[in-house]
């Protein structure tokens, strides 16, 4: 897929077919989120891949906008570590550069995604760390539901606003 256009058509996709996604892709999807930019090159993320469907449903128990888990065929939980981050709350940039590139793979490999937030919802990160028994340090940031897309979503025509842009200052 031709960079510009894969970013262009990019959505979010909440139905999946039963196809399985392959560890390969997996590991595509997984690499190309480390190739994310970070402060300082620190890469402070973890990454959990969740494939366990008990997994989906307790997680849909607990954060209400989880429900395309339901038919999602894996997850990976985007996770940043405070021992690993620049300075404090750089952790925050950082895996959100590695969800989008995580996102975009996916895309690029004809696999439906979604950003399911976590942050800063202390009541989802709490029920992450539970679910997914992190240590302290470790901050989750994201879940993204992945696995073939069941829906076509409309593609807008053009999102590009100019009344948003700014030259020099405001």
């Amino acid at each position: 897929m031709e960079f510009l256009k894969g970013i262009q058509t990019r959505r979010s996709i909440r139905a999946f077919t039963n196809q399985p996604v392959t560890e390969e892709n997996i590991r595509i999807i997984l690499e190309t989120a480390m190739m994310a930019p970070s402060a300082v090159n620190c890469q402070p993320w973890h990454f959990i891949v969740i494939r366990n469907k008990e997994a989906f449903r307790k997680i849909m128990n607990v954060h209400p906008y989880a429900t395309m888990l339901s038919t999602a065929q894996a997850a990976i939980l985007v996770c940043g570590d405070k021992k690993l981050q620049h300075d404090d709350g750089y952790w925050i940039m950082d895996c959100s550069a590695a969800t989008e590139n995580l996102l975009l793979a996916a895309h690029a490999l004809g696999i439906g995604s979604v950003w399911i937030g976590v942050h800063p919802r202390e009541s989802r990160k709490k029920a992450m760390r539970q679910l997914f028994n992190l240590p302290e340090h470790i901050e989750p940031l994201a879940l993204v539901a992945l696995g073939y897309p069941a829906e076509t979503p409309d593609q807008p025509t053009d999102r590009y606003k100019p009344d948003r842009i700014h030259f020099e200052t405001w």
